[in-house]
């Protein structure tokens, strides 16, 4: 399952998703050569002094997601083709995401419900939390 849908989860999110999403703050990604509209606060004047001609620091967003999965274990599951049941294709959807999260280093937690709660696991980081919750 692991290896199907992290290829799924690779193919569809290229871990690209990241750059929609509102963070707390900005960390230092690079440095680069400074471009005409380039705001001058962001010189990074050691490394201009070093090579004679201006460069930037580049910043990116800092996030982190927490990633809610819910699953329907209701009866009606257990419909579909003869290639696959629902049920199978929701296991499927939420393991693609949720690999796509892991990889992006945010937290996954998952519901799995019926007329009630059936299974709560918290959200966590990290590859091996998915696999400790059977």
């Amino acid at each position: 399952m692991e290896l199907k849908t992290r290829g799924l989860s690779d193919h569809i999110f290229s871990g690209e998703y990241h750059s929609a999403f509102k963070g707390r703050g900005m960390a230092f990604s690079e440095v680069r050569e400074y471009s005409p509209g380039d705001e001058v606060r962001t010189i990074d004047w050691n490394v201009t002094a070093r090579f004679g001609h201006p460069f930037v620091k580049v910043f990116e967003e800092e996030r982190e997601l927490t990633v809610m999965l819910l699953a329907d274990l209701s009866g009606s599951g257990d419909f579909g083709s003869t290639h696959q049941h629902k049920r199978e294709l929701v296991t499927e959807v939420c393991a693609t995401i949720a690999f796509s999260a892991i990889k992006n280093n945010d937290k996954v937690g998952l519901i799995l419900f019926t007329d009630t709660v059936e299974k709560f696991i918290p959200p966590k980081k990290g590859r091996a939390h998915p696999a400790h919750h059977p």
